[in-house]
């Protein structure tokens, strides 16, 4: 039987409670723990999978090191060894949690596209653009974009829910500094990921990255270029004109789809096969990018 949501708990003032992050107040620093929750449709999924927590944490470790000549990040240390001694009372922490920086964090998912799938698709059927931005006739789902593209959107519903905002509308929420600095990150970042994960048979379709500001500059926070957060396709069995076989939670998407639930709670739970093909799609994803094993 698949097991249901961790209880573990810290005896520390919880700042915030993602759908898979628990943020913790360390005064002048925050706890990031990745927890082996999965969220789908908005909704978290009531059953674990078990060491996605630290999949997505090691995973967000070496790609924070491999960009951060482009723009600096929140990380103080990812390894449990460094922690202050407060939190070594609990060995849950060790490989799925970080310390890092206090920043304000900007209210835009910062979203680069570089191949049309998911919503985007959509939007071009019946419009030939994507989030309001002209793109060429001709075009098939899973088709590699001319040039990547930035398409913000806005956390609504105190974060629960993205809204697809334009460019100019970013702007007048942040200000034309700060947006053109995010457009400019975001797309450096995704770049140099893409590039790098295309020599190792895996294609960044797309990806979304959240920033802050700290001592009055804009640092990379949250996560980054995760199964979470990204698409990541498998380069030799790639082919438009098709969904692709995504190295991250879609066999749970499909199951849910499969037993029609209607996406409103209550939300089910997931058989052993379900969580084990999702738990094997996420240690592929860790493998192939950084060639290493992850525990």
């Amino acid at each position: 039987m698949a097991q249901t949501m961790e209880k573990e708990l810290i005896d520390l003032p919880l700042l915030h409670r993602g759908k898979v992050r628990d943020v913790y107040d360390l005064d002048q620093q925050l706890l990031i723990v990745a927890t082996d929750r999965i969220s789908a449709f908005d909704h978290v999924i009531p059953t674990i999978i078990p060491d996605k927590g630290k999949v997505l944490h090691k995973l967000s470790m070496f790609w924070f090191d491999f960009v951060q000549g482009i723009v600096p990040n929140h990380l103080i240390t990812g390894e449990y060894e460094n922690f202050p001694q407060k939190l070594k009372q609990y060995a849950f922490l060790k490989d799925r949690s970080m310390l890092v920086k206090k920043a304000k964090r900007i209210d835009i998912e910062c979203i680069v596209r570089g191949y049309l799938a998911g919503s985007g698709w959509k939007e071009y059927q019946k419009s030939r653009t994507v989030c309001g931005i002209p793109l060429p006739e001709g075009l098939q789902e899973s088709s590699k974009l001319p040039e990547a593209i930035f398409t913000p959107s806005s956390k609504e519903d105190g974060g629960l829910h993205d809204e697809n905002i334009s460019f100019e509308e970013t702007v007048r929420r942040v200000g034309q500094k700060l947006a053109d600095e995010l457009k400019e990150y975001s797309l450096k970042v995704y770049s140099k990921a893409r590039d790098f994960a295309e020599t190792k048979g895996i294609i960044l379709a797309d990806t979304k990255f959240e920033f802050g500001i700290f001592d009055g500059k804009v640092i990379l926070i949250d996560e980054i270029l995760t199964p979470d957060s990204s698409r990541f396709w498998e380069k030799d069995i790639y082919a438009e004109g098709r969904p692709q076989d995504s190295l991250d939670k879609q066999y749970v998407r499909d199951y849910l789809e499969k037993i029609k639930w209607n996406k409103q709670p209550p939300v089910p739970t997931l058989p052993e096969d379900v969580v084990k093909g999702t738990r094997a799609k996420y240690m592929d994803a860790y493998v192939k990018i950084t060639g290493r094993k992850p525990f």
